[in-house]
């Protein structure tokens, strides 16, 4: 294993933990370490810069990822901007609790809606719900392309005659 390798797994490993951690970039992580590993392995514009511009728009299409798709599971079950916000509060403070990501989310939608947008609970619970459809949607999607992307960016960077191991 070459230390681009390493690097880029090391970011991988990181930016796919960080994937179930609201308001946290991992994709960015994640294309930052594949900057590293093309830097750190003598960048060469014919065969790194055209993976580096691709990565780059999937990495801001990944990253809207969980914008749309929360929204979309709010409009779509009835909800408003008041249980999008909700959720991402709700996200960041589930951080701290078990269960947290799920729980988090679902119960900030919901108390946003109450509260702010005024709904009845059963209107509220609803679009909670859409909110937390979306989100999860969201994380499984993005799950999914960070395998696709990392394991294509270390089997391109594997390269075992350059070991740094010896």
């Amino acid at each position: 294993m070459s230390l681009p390798f390493l690097v880029f797994l090391l970011a991988w490993l990181v930016g796919m933990v960080c994937t179930f951690i609201p308001a946290v970039p991992a994709t960015l992580i994640i294309f930052l370490g594949s900057v590293a590993a093309a830097l750190l392995d003598g960048f060469q514009a014919g065969r790194d810069l055209p993976f580096l511009l691709v990565f780059g728009v999937i990495t801001l299409f990944i990253m809207s990822i969980d914008n749309v798709a929360s929204a979309w599971g709010a409009r779509k079950y009835g909800g408003g901007k008041e249980a999008m916000w909700g959720a991402l509060v709700g996200g960041l403070l589930g951080i701290f609790i078990p269960l947290g990501l799920i729980v988090g989310p679902l119960a900030g939608a919901l108390v946003a809606e109450l509260v702010f947008a005024r709904r009845p609970f059963q209107d509220a619970l609803r679009s909670a719900w859409g909110t937390l459809v979306g989100l999860l949607a969201g994380i499984a999607a993005k799950v999914v392309l960070h395998l696709i992307v990392g394991l294509y960016e270390l089997w391109r960077l594997w390269d075992p005659a350059r070991s740094i191991f010896g």
